[in-house]
């Protein structure tokens, strides 16, 4: 006669049991404690089977005591209810446990909770709840007496009363009972009062049972069986069917000999697809197999999301064609009630549903037949033409092509013309990779340059090593798109054009004057000669233009056949290999300032400023710059918005106008960065600059098409192909601008180190140090003034190796720089950081400066450049003083062909809806539109939809695409509508959008209005996105589907917190294991522990992997 229940109280969660272990009539323990502490701050009270209760709450001990061992932090309560229902869910179709719960905890920042969970993996949250026979008269006593907010002295008096009227109704009543109780000082048994342990009273029958807030639920009606108590209808929020593949994989004649069928069964792994405002049907059979008639006591709609958005019917739902009276005869329900079904007899319910908005639609049917209760969940996906326009053709197929081996020797082919009339002075040496590198990785060992970290005598091993592991992971990546039997064309009389799917999404990338190896296939007569060498000498769409060897020519036929190998230019790669190797004789104050440069005055004059509306911290930092004299290099920390690319062009305009032998050089991470610049310093009107002294440097590799017709001028090329021109001329220039590793070739032109006086290097933070390095330790010497703008707290370098990532390769030079002790400490003779936004609009701006700059930013811009009164953005806002929108939609991630990008059509359609209404008006025009979203493939389905409405203007990009830039409006779609759980960590495991770095620069691209649209079950799992959700939420600035139940993280969970630094991306204390520093001393505190285990953000980076870098 087993007996749980509990309740909440003020500041406290108080659950009592029986404590008798009885099997059918015998009773095996008067004795059990039924109530196990989880830990210090949790109980799980448990009834049902014995060896189910026993074994299921001591498996969930441990794992709750392991996760608190692993990871320093115990679970939320909420956390391990979810946790305990996964289990029981998982359980359910395989080996089900008997066993129903109680799970009561104190959370410092929620208060008390108590979570019921029943055997069927049922989960809610209550304020009361019991389970057993004794259920029902422990929750008369409770509906009778119960209140919120009750002392603990009244909690207790009520357990006393519950317990008195359970003893008093059921023949045999339990004889003793556990009571404990949780609050913020933890878990403990309370005394159960002696006084009523032996009454004998037997009041007259009476049983309250409520049918409000703890409504009963009877499973069946064999009384050998617990009871379980609760509501009679249910709420469904979200249900991940991709991370919990038992809601949709079950065989139900696996289930016993009552079958039922599975409605609106899954396609291809896919809900079923349904257009918005139309009926679809499908049928449920319910069969009974066996010798005997049984009780189909209820069909019943648990729950649906959205609510009421399916029906049940015994008769098959009117077609839509179907005439008036066959319509009007149709009826249709939430439940069915009181069926026999006869031997061999199959019942059919007809479950129906008529979207009216896209997005997932799922409902759980309950079946309760004889003594069981089965359960149906049921998805749909509603589509609107958008979204349907845009469904995948071609079911995605990860590409597993053969590996080939690497071609060793082949016939080489013909190069494009030259693009340097004549030969550098100083030679590029190839850097060939080490047998001895790759043989460690292969073996699967980490590098011993490495594993020793970075200190200022393995500087050069460190990082040509991990330039190693970066390469052969480039490598690696550029045979993935190797391709198999395939033919080319004739174009023209020296051509031969290779059609490479998805070369127009760069996947593969590939420019003029990289090359190709092709090989006829095995088996084929020719097959053993050697490889052909095809270079490429054109590019268009996904077609290249090859050149190879006469002799290939000559022999092709367009019907052959052949194997083509992609192969990875290295030049950049040898650049960076090179910088390195030469920063062995630059300046150590360069690379380690801390250690080899005393600590720094820098003597500053007053300025006139040349540009407009330049503030006091600018020119503060401007006159800084000024007066520097060479190492250490000196910050320019600029925050988005802040104007740190406006505060370089007044240093340089001002060396430019007071100091005619300056000679400058300026670089920018991207050739768009680079011409930003230069369009900066040639539009202000206080300085003419004279076109003489001002050269744009390109790769030749760069399309002509790109640069702007205005700065020709400044450029130098030859037949629409750019060049390097000689010594002679590149001296005479006073200002140079390029993109870092372009500037190799002022290097390969012998370019002294010291010619330049200033190096400006803009965007630091987005390039790696082996990249930011080329002009420095090319062109340096101590003398030079090296100024560095960035923000730490934006995007980094982009890193293919995940190993190198991890080791050092991910830091940028810019923040290695900030964690040395004269930059950290925000000494202004190193660094200044620029406070002032002129860009989004406060309530945009607050969260991100609260996050990631302490709250230091203050919002500068014009209030009277805000569209926030415009009409058309005040018809989007549900809250008309807050210009941030949290649009919540569920839908459905999805990948085609061969692409590992996912999409998501529904968000596409939503994003498209939201554009439209911004500019029904015409109060805004595309151009002030940019969309967001951190994957290719939903950056293509976006523009396809927008090109559809000829919204051409419109900007659709990565994150990576819109740092520096701005807009209006900012659209983001998130896409994910899954989580992939690992066994390590099930909760912070988002891939992509798990990056602060990207939030941070997501959310400040806006001036007037940001506009996110996601699914906020899988956005909230991320601590900084779940911070912007809960925010909109408190501004009434939410709308779309249900919301998960609230979790704020705290200020602890967020990374850019902790110790260590911002989004440092490293972990550990920067001591090895014998307590040795693993990096130089006095600067680099968080270097990364060589043998520590990185927990990854998915379990396999393939799953997720997209193809942006």
């Amino acid at each position: 006669m087993e007996c749980v229940f509990g309740l909440v109280g003020n500041g406290f969660a108080i659950v009592a049991a029986d404590s008798s272990a009885v099997h059918s009539i015998l009773v095996h323990k008067s004795d059990e404690d039924k109530i196990m502490v989880l830990d210090s701050h949790k109980l799980v009270a448990a009834s049902g089977e014995p060896g189910d209760r026993v074994q299921f709450t001591e498996y969930i001990q441990k794992n709750v005591s392991l996760y608190q061992f692993r990871n320093g932090i115990p679970l939320t309560t909420a956390a391990a209810a979810n946790f305990t229902r996964g289990e029981l869910a998982t359980a359910l179709r395989k080996n089900p446990y008997s066993v129903n719960i109680l799970l009561a905890g104190y959370d410092k920042e929620s208060g008390p909770s108590l979570y019921y969970i029943d055997y069927i993996a049922t989960l809610h949250k209550v304020e009361k709840g019991a389970f057993g026979y004794g259920s029902y008269f422990s929750l008369s006593m409770m509906d009778r007496h119960y209140h919120s907010g009750m002392s603990v002295e009244e909690a207790i008096e009520l357990v006393d009363k519950c317990i008195v009227e359970i003893r008093s109704r059921l023949v045999v009543a339990p004889p003793n009972f556990v009571i404990k109780i949780v609050d913020k000082d933890g878990a403990r048994e309370v005394a159960w009062r002696q006084s009523i342990k032996d009454t004998g009273a037997l009041p007259s029958f009476r049983c309250f049972i409520s049918f409000d807030q703890s409504l009963m639920g009877t499973i069946g009606d064999n009384w050998g069986d617990d009871c379980s108590v609760i509501k009679d209808r249910g709420e469904i929020s979200y249900i991940d069917y991709e991370d919990d593949k038992s809601v949709c994989s079950y065989n139900p004649i696996e289930e016993g000999p009552i079958i039922i069928s599975v409605p609106f069964a899954f396609v291809n792994g896919k809900p079923q697809s349904v257009f918005v405002g139309e009926s679809v049907a499908d049928a449920i059979t319910i069969k009974n197999t066996t010798d005997e008639s049984v009780d189909l006591w209820a069909v019943n709609i648990y729950a649906s999301n959205p609510e009421n958005s399916f029906t049940l019917s015994l008769m098959e739902p009117p077609s839509a064609n179907a005439n008036i009276e066959v319509v009007q005869a149709f009826l249709e329900s939430f439940s069915l009630e009181d069926r026999m079904i006869h031997p061999g007899e199959t019942l059919t319910v007809w479950l129906s549903c008529k979207p009216k908005e896209i997005g997932l639609h799922t409902t759980v049917v309950h079946f309760d037949v004889g003594n069981e209760r089965i359960e149906r969940v049921s998805f749909l996906l509603a589509d609107d033409k958008i979204s349907q326009s845009l469904a995948s053709r071609k079911p995605y197929s990860r590409d597993r092509k053969k590996r080939h081996e690497v071609a060793d020797s082949y016939i080489p082919g013909s190069r494009p013309i030259r693009t340097q009339g004549r030969g550098f002075k100083n030679f590029l040496p190839h850097y060939d990779i080490p047998r001895r590198i790759r043989d460690e990785l292969n073996r699967k060992e980490t590098p011993s340059a490495v594993r020793e970290g970075l200190k200022r005598d393995t500087y050069v091993p460190y990082f040509m090593t991990l330039l190693n592991m970066e390469e052969i992971q480039l490598e690696e990546d550029m045979r993935a798109y190797d391709m198999e039997r395939v033919t080319m064309k004739r174009k023209g009389h020296h051509f031969l054009s290779l059609e490479v799917p998805g070369l127009a999404e760069r996947r593969p990338s590939l420019v003029h004057g990289d090359f190709i190896l092709a090989k006829m296939p095995s088996g084929h007569a020719n097959d053993t000669v050697n490889a052909y060498q095809g270079y490429i000498h054109h590019v268009e769409a996904d077609e290249v233009y090859l050149k190879f060897a006469p002799e290939f020519h000559v022999n092709h036929r367009d019907f052959n056949l052949y194997n083509v190998q992609f192969t990875y230019n290295r030049i950049n790669m040898r650049r960076f290999y090179q910088a390195i190797d030469a920063a062995d004789s630059l300046a150590k104050e360069f690379l380690f300032p801390y250690e080899f440069s005393d600590r720094r005055v820098i003597k500053t004059n007053p300025l006139v400023p040349i540009t407009q509306n330049i503030n006091e911290e600018q020119m503060r930092c401007v006159q800084m710059i000024l007066g520097c004299r060479g190492a250490p290099p000196y910050l320019v920390h600029g925050p988005p918005g802040t104007g740190k690319t406006q505060t370089l062009v007044e240093a340089i305009l001002q060396l430019y106008t007071t100091r005619k032998n300056a000679r400058i050089l300026v670089c920018a991470p991207s050739n768009s960065a680079a011409d930003h610049i230069l369009e900066k310093l040639l539009s202000e009107e206080g300085v003419e600059i004279r076109d003489n002294d001002v050269f744009r440097l390109n790769a030749s590799s760069r399309q002509y098409e790109e640069i702007k017709p205005d700065h020709l001028r400044f450029c130098f090329f030859d037949e629409q192909i750019f060049k390097c021109p000689p010594h002679s001329a590149l001296v005479r220039y006073r200002i140079i601008v390029s993109t870092y590793t372009s500037t190799s070739l002022l290097y390969a032109e012998d370019i002294k180190r010291g010619h330049f006086s200033h190096i400006f290097l803009d965007e630091a933070g987005q390039a790696s140090e082996p990249e930011t390095i080329i002009p420095i330790s090319n062109l340096c010497l101590r003398k030079t003034v090296v100024v560095l703008a960035g923000d730490p707290m934006q995007l980094g370098p982009v890193i293919y190796s995940k190993e190198a990532e991890i080791y050092g390769l991910g830091k940028s030079y810019l923040e290695r720089l900030f964690e040395c002790e004269y930059y950290c400490t925000g000494d202004e003779n190193y660094v200044i950081k620029l406070l002032r936004n002129y860009r989004c609009h406060p309530d945009i701006l607050h969260l991100p400066s609260t996050l990631f700059y302490g709250g230091e930013l203050i919002a500068c811009k014009d209030e009277k450049s805000f569209l926030t009164d415009s009409a058309d953005i005040l018809e989007v806002l549900p809250s008309k003083e807050f210009p941030v929108l949290f649009f919540g939609i569920q839908g459905c991630d999805e990948r085609e062909g061969n692409n590992p990008s996912w999409f998501n059509r529904i968000e596409v359609s939503k994003v498209v809806e939201v554009i439209k209404k911004l500019t029904a008006g015409g109060n805004l025009v595309d151009e002030n539109i940019g969309v967001i979203t951190p994957y290719r493939q939903q950056v293509i389905k976006i523009r396809k939809a927008l090109d559809s409405l000829d919204m051409v203007d419109i900007k659709v990009g990565s994150v990576e695409q819109f740092q520096g830039q701005e807009k209006q409006v900012i659209i983001v779609s998130t896409v994910r509508s899954t989580i992939k759980h690992n066994e390590f960590d099930r909760t912070y495991c988002l891939g992509f959008l798990s990056n602060p770095r990207r939030f941070n620069v997501a959310i400040t691209r806006a001036i007037s209005l940001l506009v996110m649209i996601g699914n906020p079950h899988i956005i909230y799992q991320d601590v900084y996105w779940s911070k912007l959700l809960w925010q909109c939420v408190d501004k009434d600035s939410y709308q779309g589907c249900s919301l998960p139940e609230r979790q704020d993280p705290t200020d602890e969970e967020l990374p850019c917190n902790n110790e260590e630094g911002p989004c440092s991306g490293f972990e550990g204390s920067g001591k090895n294991h014998e307590g040795q520093s693993s990096g130089f001393e006095g600067a680099d505190q968080n270097q990364v522990l060589p043998e520590m285990e990185f927990s990854r953000p998915v379990v396999n980076e393939d799953e997720w992997s997209d193809g942006w870098k």
